[in-house]
């Protein structure tokens, strides 16, 4: 029997997203469908998933959900003519048809426990209403957190919808939904969830806590990040429900569309190139010196880097090194984000117009332009649960300069197709640079080592076929009783957990 897949997202790539978590989502469950599983996705339709979505249709008739201590009535829509995946939208323009996904200029949306709580109920429903059998329910990070939650807890009386099982992916642990006490009786959850063994976490509600509790299986979104989630410096405070999980935690690097990111016949570059013949890649350099204004010379190293400009990707690293201000290399930065860290860089760039450069208007197709044509790819992480850019970089050439950390650990090979370092510091980032002009230097080395870079396998195929055994032993825990509990829906007790000790922003912006 075909295994059916209901991804559950609050972000999904090309509609509505801020990072990562919507190219994964679109990644896996592009691959899936492609691969023979019958893969859907439910995504709120916001005002830009509107503008994104072309013609839609309804798939369901207009139903009520319980949220916020009142029926609310949404609606389901899907584009015309999809096949699979097929991405459903739900409709409730009180709380999706706004500006932004989760905020505006003045910040989070105050209602955004509210909006995803609506948001997961109406997603049981739509699981309801496409039929439960052989479905799995693929909730990511702690806006769908809620799914696995009130499956088990409101809906425990339902023996259809028990026999569901929910995955929970954590993409980004340091958001996690975390609320004030009033929250538990606004999106209907009785008082006994208030507890350090639920969603209590330190005085505070906490989204995806309960998620970890109630799913069947968690994942992550690299091997390597697994285990840092496990620990009191990387589990965001959470770490002690992450450990409580044992075996149902595991971790899986995700995958990246190879045919979008191929430099062999990329739309987008203005010269092809392949491990075979790279003659192009040094058309695009030169083109990309050119466009942001930078002399061009094939004799430097160029260093891009494609991220958001927070402190998360290390930005107060590179703008406190001395990198960027001595070394005779460019640097090209594209992308927006903390007003300190893109004042600090156009600064750098009006003192050193030949070396550095930034553009804060991100688009997909700069993106393409910079991975072609540069040499190398900085991604200096505080943390990282997967990246993306990195494996993308690999595929075009470009040898990433990077922390030892979550995914960009397992996806690096250290003085084999990139460059990775420990310490987090100025220091260790000069340090790391200065090991990648070195290595430019000798060019046939470097040539060498950008084509075994290219030849790397970061499809959706491996990941793909670890996540069917996830779902395999999710099914499995679903047809084993417990204890008289499980047949309400709700796990065998277990051991009180301790509050974990530190953790980093919580709150709903990516």
């Amino acid at each position: 029997m075909t295994t059916r897949v209901l991804h559950l997202t609050a972000e999904l790539w090309p509609y509505a997203r801020t990072g990562g978590l919507g190219q994964a989502v679109a990644g896996l469950a592009d691959y899936q469908a492609g691969s023979g599983t019958e893969s859907h996705v439910v995504l709120p339709l916001y005002r830009e998933a509107r503008a994104h979505a072309g013609k839609i249709e309804p798939l369901t008739d207009p139903f009520t959900v319980e949220a916020g201590g009142r029926r609310q009535e949404v609606r389901c829509w899907h584009q015309v003519g999809d096949d699979y995946p097929k991405t459903m939208f739900l409709e409730h323009n009180p709380s999706f048809d706004r500006p932004g996904i989760y905020g505006d200029a003045k910040g989070d949306y105050p209602d955004n426990p509210q909006r995803f709580a609506l948001f997961a109920s109406a997603a049981i429903e739509i699981a309801r209403r496409i039929g439960e059998g052989n479905l799995i329910l693929h909730a990511h990070d702690w806006h769908a957190a809620l799914v696995p939650v009130f499956l088990r807890r409101v809906y425990r009386d339902e023996p259809d919808l028990q026999r569901l099982p929910c995955v929970l992916t954590v993409h980004n642990g340091g958001f996690q939904g975390v609320y004030p006490f009033e929250v538990l009786k606004q999106i209907g959850l009785p008082d006994d969830m208030w507890s350090p063994e639920y969603m209590e976490w330190y005085g505070r509600l906490n989204y995806l806590k309960g998620g970890l509790h109630y799913a069947d299986m968690v994942t992550t979104v690299s091997p390597t990040h697994a285990f840092e989630l496990l620990t009191d410096v990387g589990g965001f405070g959470l770490q002690h429900s992450f450990r409580q999980l044992g075996d149902r935690l595991v971790g899986i690097r995700n995958g990246i569309d190879v045919d979008k990111w191929n430099p062999a016949d990329d739309p987008d570059i203005v010269a092809r190139f392949t491990a075979d013949d790279m003659s192009g890649k040094a058309r695009c350099k030169a083109t990309l010196q050119e466009a942001w204004g930078l002399p061009r010379r094939a004799d430097v190293p160029l260093f891009g880097m494609s991220a958001r400009l927070v402190a998360q990707k290390g930005l107060d690293q590179i703008v406190a090194s001395q990198s960027l201000r001595l070394l005779d290399a460019q640097f090209i930065f594209l992308g927006a984000g903390e007003a300190q860290f893109e004042t600090a860089l156009r600064e750098l760039a009006a003192r050193f117009p030949q070396r550095v450069g930034v553009n804060t208007a991100f688009t997909d197709t700069l993106e393409h332009h910079l991975l072609a044509g540069a040499d190398f790819l900085m991604m200096p992480s505080l943390y990282e649960p997967c990246g993306l850019t990195q494996m993308r970089a690999q595929l075009y050439g470009a040898l990433p300069v990077a922390r030892r950390v979550g995914g960009l650990a397992d996806t690096i090979e250290d003085g084999v197709t990139g460059i990775l370092y420990d310490a987090y510091s100025p220091d260790a980032f000069d340090h790391a640079v200065q090991r990648a002009v070195t290595l430019f230097q000798d060019r046939a080395w470097f040539s060498e080592l950008a084509r075994g870079a290219m030849r790397k396998d970061f499809s959706w195929r491996q990941p793909s076929e670890l996540y069917a055994a996830v779902y395999r032993r999710a099914a499995a825990a679903r047809l084993i009783p417990e204890t008289s509990a499980a047949d309400k829906g709700e796990r065998a007790p277990r051991k009180r957990s301790a509050r974990g000790k530190g953790g980093r922003g919580v709150n709903a912006r990516r």
